[in-house]
């Protein structure tokens, strides 16, 4: 038995393998599919993890952006910045410009647009930033009723005066289509692709 004790004694265990689960694949892949995570969802999306399955995940918002959206707000924030410092710093010659005729009445009016018009613009430039979905829709919500408006009161100002300049129609058109334009880009937003 004394012989036993120093042999047993003396023979050292082979070192002991330890599984890293984090380099080992196979691991890895087993507990995301117990998870849920990685894999297609119904509606084709792919989770990196379970709180984004979760929660949401609005990275693939970026993804889904209609074509072009990102110059329009860029292109609607520079033309609303502009037109409300021309109304902010001169507003009888914005007047002159759009009616074709001086102003008779107080400038007072005229700035407080482009005042209104300013707030309006840090709302795109804002959106222009953002990669939110609810942000963007209500961006261009704000942008549609804007020119909706516009196109409202321009109208009812222009036949009240009996003014019909080509300044004015033109005016009047390109409040119509830059309405059609936000609007468009309003419902395309978010819309998912059809699968094929």
């Amino acid at each position: 038995m004394r012989n036993l004790a120093p042999s047993m004694a003396g023979k050292s265990h082979p070192p002991l393998m330890k599984k890293h689960s984090q380099t080992d694949l196979v691991s890895r892949l087993k507990t995301r599919k117990i998870l849920g995570v990685g894999g297609e969802d119904d509606d084709g999306e792919v989770h990196r993890s379970k709180i984004s399955q979760m929660l949401g995940n609005e990275i693939k918002f970026g993804l889904r952006e209609p074509a072009g959206l990102r110059p329009w707000i860029l292109f609607s924030a520079v033309v609303f910045t502009a037109v409300a410092l021309m109304a902010l710093t001169v507003p009888s010659q914005l007047y002159e410009i759009v009616f074709e005729e001086e102003q008779t009445a107080t400038s007072l009016s005229v700035r407080l647009y482009g005042g209104a018009l300013l707030s309006l613009s840090l709302i795109m430039w804002n959106g222009l930033y953002t990669t939110e979905k609810v942000i963007l829709q209500w961006t261009l919500l704000s942008e549609a009723c804007y020119f909706a408006i516009q196109f409202i009161v321009t109208s009812i100002t222009l036949i009240e005066l009996g003014l019909f300049s080509n300044s004015a129609i033109l005016l009047l058109l390109s409040r119509l289509l830059f309405l059609t334009v936000t609007l468009s880009y309003y419902y395309n937003l978010g819309r998912r692709n059809r699968k094929m």
